[in-house]
């Protein structure tokens, strides 16, 4: 019985030995971005953790200070700059590339077929 096509040990026909190692090295370093990027994101959202829980703490404070007051807007800042880094880490360039080309070029087509039948018709 034949293995799958799928499980084969051969290339498919048509690529070099070059072409799929140059592709392995892509998903390599694709899957190297994307592990960076989670723990980036594990480590911003322990850090927020932290922050959130000392304004907490200072917000608890019947009489705060203005040492208070000064390090509860400093913890503002820093949650608001981790916000930012959590939601530009979720959505990239990357993400929308495919999509964006293909509304281009399916928009585009309709609006030529448009114009086509609209001349055909008019």
């Amino acid at each position: 019985m034949k293995p799958p096509k799928q499980f084969s040990n051969s290339l498919p026909e048509g690529n070099s030995e070059a072409d799929f190692e140059q592709e392995l090295q892509e998903v390599e370093r694709s899957l190297f971005s994307l592990k960076e990027r989670y723990n980036q994101v594990q480590s911003d959202r322990e850090q927020k953790a932290k922050w959130q829980q000392r304004r907490q703490e200072l917000q608890q404070n019947k009489n705060p200070t203005p040492e208070i007051k000064a390090e509860l807007r400093q913890i503002k800042q820093q949650l608001e700059a981790l916000e930012l880094n959590l939601e530009s880490q979720l959505f990239s360039w990357r993400s929308f590339k495919k999509p964006f080309w293909q509304a281009v070029r399916f928009g585009g087509m309709g609006v030529i077929i448009g114009w086509i039948l609209k001349s055909c018709a008019g």
